[in-house]
This record gives C-alpha cells, sequence and structure tokens, in this order.
C-alpha cells in the first residue's frame, strides 16, 4: 500500500466508523481533515454522507469511496476515533499505528454488554415517567415494561437486521404489556406506562443529528437522518396506536 493509499484508507475508516455509529457529519469531516492534514496531505477533497464516505487528494489522482450499509449509536466509538486522531495530530502515535487501531476500534464488539443496556433502558424508562407526568404511583411497571421492550428490540434487531421493524413489534409489546398491567390493577394510567416504557426506544440521537447536520448546511444528510427518525417514530406510534385500536 503506497503512503496516499494509506492516508485515504485511514481517512476514510475513521469518517466510516464515525458515521455507522451515531456521529453528525461535521464532526467526521472535520476528524477526517485533521487526519489527512497532519499526514502531509492539507490539500485533500472529502465528501460525506450517511451512505457513503469519499475522498481524494487532489492532483495525485487518488480517490477512494466507502460504502456505509448498517447505522447504530455507540458514541464511545466516535469519541475513541476523535481522540486517535488527535493523537495523530499531536505526534504521539504514526499513520500506520493510527490505521491498526482503527481496525480494532472497527472490529470490537458493542462497548456496552446487554445487561448494561438493559440498565440503562431501566433508568430512562422510570424517572423520564415520573418527570412527564408528575407522579410516582406507576414506576416499576414502566421500568419493567420499558425494560422488556428494548430487550425485545434488541434481540429482534440483532438477528432480523430490520431496525424499523423490530421497533414496531417492540412498540407493540409495549402497549399490550401496559394493558395487561392496567388490567390487573398493577398499573393505574397506562398512558403514563406507554410513555415511559417508550422512552428508551425514541430516537434522540438522530433527531438531534439531523437538526444539527441541517443547521451545519448538510441538505443531504441532515434531511435523511430526518427521515430515519420520522420512521423510527412512526413504527412506536403505529405500534402503539394499533394496540390502543384493539382494546
Amino acid at each position: 500500500m503506497t503512503t496516499d493509499e494509506l492516508i485515504i484508507a485511514t481517512c476514510l475508516k475513521a469518517g466510516r466508523i464515525m458515521v455507522e455509529n451515531g456521529s453528525e457529519i461535521s464532526r467526521v469531516d472535520d476528524t477526517m481533515m485533521r487526519i489527512a492534514t497532519n499526514a502531509g496531505v492539507p490539500d485533500a477533497n472529502t465528501y460525506v454522507t450517511i451512505t457513503g464516505v469519499m475522498m481524494s487528494i487532489q492532483g495525485r489522482n487518488a480517490t477512494q469511496i466507502a460504502a456505509i450499509n448498517k447505522r447504530t449509536i455507540d458514541l464511545e466509538k466516535v469519541s475513541q476515533v476523535n481522540a486517535l486522531s488527535r493523537q495523530f495530530a499531536a505526534r504521539q502515535i504514526d499513520l500506520p499505528t493510527l490505521y491498526r487501531r482503527l481496525n480494532l476500534i472497527d472490529q470490537a464488539a458493542h462497548s456496552f454488554p446487554l445487561w448494561l443496556q438493559l440498565v440503562g433502558a431501566a433508568l430512562v424508562s422510570g424517572p423520564l415517567m415520573i418527570m412527564f407526568r408528575d407522579e410516582t404511583v406507576n414506576t416499576w411497571p414502566t421500568v419493567v415494561i420499558g425494560t422488556l421492550g428494548y430487550l425485545v428490540f434488541y434481540l429482534l434487531n440483532r438477528y432480523l437486521k430490520i431496525k424499523f421493524l423490530s421497533e414496531l413489534v417492540a412498540a407493540l409489546l409495549i402497549g399490550l404489556a401496559a394493558e395487561w398491567a392496567y388490567q390487573v390493577g398493577w398499573g393505574t394510567n397506562i398512558n403514563d406506562i406507554i410513555i415511559g416504557g417508550l422512552m428508551p426506544l425514541v430516537p434522540g440521537v438522530p433527531l438531534t443529528n439531523a437538526v444539527r447536520d441541517t443547521l451545519a448546511g448538510n441538505f443531504i444528510s441532515g434531511p435523511a437522518r430526518g427521515v430515519e427518525a420520522m420512521l423510527s417514530a412512526a413504527a412506536l406510534g403505529f405500534g402503539i396506536a394499533v394496540v390502543i385500536t384493539l382494546f
């Protein structure tokens, strides 16, 4: 691999990891340009969208494209890539080392184990329900149902690889479980339980990134992320609407 090819491969690897794991486009572009500039290529050109990353070196006939086929939320990996780019800028690591470490980050499993994600879902469900509804009576059923809904979403998304379908099924389960809890007297307000149970699945980060990308002038990635967030919200809303209609 030539030096130019290594520079482009390293930049594309960093950019792809960041986009796949939920970074906003402006941060991806900044990280790629930081790596290229400190590798001795200040005149590099980058083009970043949520479906692909492109980079070329002006005047050297060197261009590569990296496709992005999956997207999730893992801000730990985004932070690690950003930290590595700054170490490279400070000359603490060289380019081959940076490339190898990016490969390790790319191949690493999810930063947080499932049990910790479930704990996070529980902590999001109950406290947010209390904050929104200003009552604590339905805290425990909300915590249990929110955690169960996230577990169903995680397992389905892992094996089916269809995020929106996984969210739809999880929302159906949350609605049915909330109705059951209300019918048996475990909960007193089905609306409160549903609101809290859905909180771990609400697409907050994609929506935030959509706004940030649009405000930064990325009129392709911003609206695209917005559509993705709205599809997730629609899947959740449709699942709950079906349960409400049936019962």
